[in-house]
């Protein structure tokens, strides 16, 4: 493994960092404390820094040399609402808020990276450092581009990283084309008309009438779509009635889609939408059908990925590289960036939760799971990737 020595020898501080951003975790788009920590680390390295986009973003900026190119690197701030089960000393301090997706890691990844670039520039360009707020359901990258990222920092492409438990330390994992699903959400309302239970036939029963256009979506997925298209319709929620001996007005059914490309979805949809409207009619109900697009698919860059890929292979061998690896119905809203800019966005192991130290919490070191630590062996193989990606792509002539 060609890790960058002098990121070695600085390891402990991003450990320190890495754990000092854990253990006070902050939610979407109140990374003010967070953010703070990025642009004094920032400042001492003499990088430039601009504040406030996406509400709480940083941007860093590295200049070198004469030429104009320009590469984005993103990390993302922010943490879940969940309660940490850990209790290890850099558990969270903040009730009911937890990094239980490894943001804080991949925050001190790029800041290692920063560091070395800002002290070593063996590159001819600019480095934009994009610490974004609000992954998780904020949609922070929408929120950063809308206030002008791409327009007040040009850059030639954007690249993102993600730990992935399960996937061995010292591994990298990408593929060309769909990587990451959409992020969409439904909640449909039939409203019939409520009686006692004992008499239905004297009113309209909105909660068969949801069961029927339950059973019948599922249709969508198995005999609308085509089969080699992947796609996901869960209802995850039904909400009806407060009394046994009621039949309500109305019932409720939410749950999520996630798709790999915008036709499908669109399909989905719209096959969603006439089933409820129709079956509600039939049964002489009406229905309230919202359906909500959070975010696209991501989708990486054929010519970006294979350069991406060409670095990992140089850094961890070709061995630790799969460039094929299995795509996930799980989003990430990086695919806004990916949408305007070309780029690649990767997945980096982050083991099997062998690294965590005592006090970790008995569930397994899942992402999303309140027992879930980063791996703080992946810090310099991650900042090493992004100082090789940097120097790579602004290679002086």
């Amino acid at each position: 493994m060609k890790l960058i020595d002098p990121i070695l020898q600085f390891q402990a501080e991003l450990q320190d960092i890495r754990r000092a951003i854990h253990a006070r975790p902050e939610l979407c788009f109140e990374e003010h404390d967070t953010a703070e920590l990025v642009a004094r680390k920032l400042g001492e390295w003499d990088i430039p820094v601009v504040r406030g986009l996406g509400v709480t973003g940083v941007v860093g900026i590295l200049k070198q040399g004469s030429s104009d190119r320009a590469i984005g690197l993103r990390a993302d701030m922010d943490a879940l609402p969940m309660q940490e089960l850990n209790t290890f000393p850099h558990t969270s301090q903040n009730e009911g808020k937890m990094h239980a997706c490894g943001h804080d890691g991949h925050t001190a990844m790029l800041l290692g990276a920063a560091r070395y670039l800002s002290q070593h520039r063996h590159f001819d360009g600019t480095v934009y450092l994009i610490f974004q707020p609000a992954e998780e359901g904020g949609g922070g990258a929408k929120r950063m581009m809308d206030d002008g990222l791409f327009e007040r920092f040009p850059m030639e492409a954007v690249f993102g990283m993600h730990n992935w438990p399960g996937m061995q330390a010292g591994q990298f994992g990408v593929t060309a084309g769909p990587m990451m699903a959409s992020s969409n959400e439904f909640e449909v309302t039939v409203t019939g008309k409520g009686c006692h239970a004992a008499q239905p036939h004297k009113g309209i029963d909105p909660v068969m009438i949801a069961v029927q256009i339950a059973q019948s979506w599922q249709t969508i997925i198995s005999r609308n779509r085509n089969p080699l298209d992947a796609a996901v319709l869960s209802i995850t929620q039904i909400h009806a009635g407060s009394a046994t001996n009621v039949i309500p007005d109305d019932a409720s059914l939410i749950g999520t889609v996630r798709t790999f490309d915008l036709k499908n979805l669109d399909l989905i949809e719209e096959r969603m939408r006439a089933i409820a409207e129709h079956t509600a009619q039939a049964f002489d109900a009406s229905v309230d059908f919202r359906f909500t697009r959070n975010y696209p698919p991501l989708i990486n860059h054929a010519k970006e990925t294979a350069f991406a890929a060409r670095v990992m292979q140089d850094i961890v061998g070709v061995e630790n590289v799969d460039t094929q690896v299995e795509p996930t119905m799980g989003a990430e809203d990086f695919a806004f960036m990916l949408q305007e800019k070309p780029g690649c966005y990767v997945f980096i192991g982050n083991g099997e939760g062998d690294h965590r130290m005592a006090g970790h919490g008995l569930g397994p070191c899942n992402l999303h799971n309140p027992s879930y630590d980063f791996n703080d062996d992946l810090l310099p193989i991650g900042a090493t990737y992004w100082v090789r990606l940097a120097e790579s792509w602004l290679a002086p002539a």
